[in-house]
């Protein structure tokens, strides 16, 4: 195992060799405790902290339709970097239109991210004009702003390389394709039904196992 020092505590901590491998040029910068997923955790407001841990349609009953359709997305690690899931609901006129969800044995948050962004934009039509919704502002900021001067500069930074580098790529392929569609941030877990609906499909190997 390599160690690594968290930039927020600055206690040392470790990544197995094969998940570092796995992720070229990425840089573990924060502890399993202060990781952007426990934090996006400890944010949420009183009583909404296990929402994804809700069955789908427990998130139906919990909560009131905001009378938004579109796509929204979530993606799931527990810890991060490990198991993790995504999960991606088309909503129109209140209704659930399509729903989605995955699992991979070892990923991190923000792939789960990508990869349920990535589902979403697989499920549209090319001429398809929509809203889809992520509740990760890293993911919505790279396609968005982001992508189009790396892919300008030959998939190069000034920074240093470009994590999920794989997944970054096909996604800005396929916003280009469906140039309709607009991609918005929306808040994590603020009790709004289709983001917690999407949270708990990303949630859905912890509830009934990986298969």
């Amino acid at each position: 195992m390599s160690s690594f020092a968290c930039q927020t505590c600055g206690t040392a901590f470790e990544v197995p060799a094969k998940t570092l491998a796995k992720y070229p040029g990425w840089k573990p910068r924060f502890c399993r405790e202060h990781s952007p997923k426990q934090a996006k955790s400890k944010s949420r407001p009183a009583g909404l902290a296990s929402e994804g841990m809700l069955a789908p349609d427990a998130v139906l009953a919990k909560f009131q339709d905001p009378g938004q359709d579109g796509l929204f997305t979530d993606g799931s690690c527990h810890p991060n970097p490990g198991p993790g899931g995504w999960g991606v609901v088309w909503v129109e006129g209140g209704r659930v239109r399509d729903a989605r969800h995955g699992y991979e044995a070892d990923t991190t948050n923000n792939r789960m991210e990508l990869r349920a962004l990535i589902e979403a934009y697989r499920m549209l039509p090319l001429d398809a004009a929509v809203v889809v919704h992520s509740d990760s502002n890293l993911c919505v900021q790279t396609v968005t702003t982001w992508a189009k001067g790396w892919a300008a500069r030959g998939w190069k930074r000034k920074e240093g390389p470009i994590a999920n580098l794989d997944l970054v790529r096909e996604l800005y392929d396929l916003s280009l394709a469906r140039p309709k569609v607009e991609l918005r941030w929306i808040r994590a877990h603020a009790g709004h039904r289709w983001n917690e609906y999407a949270d708990s499909l990303a949630n859905t190997w912890r509830r009934d196992g990986p298969g």
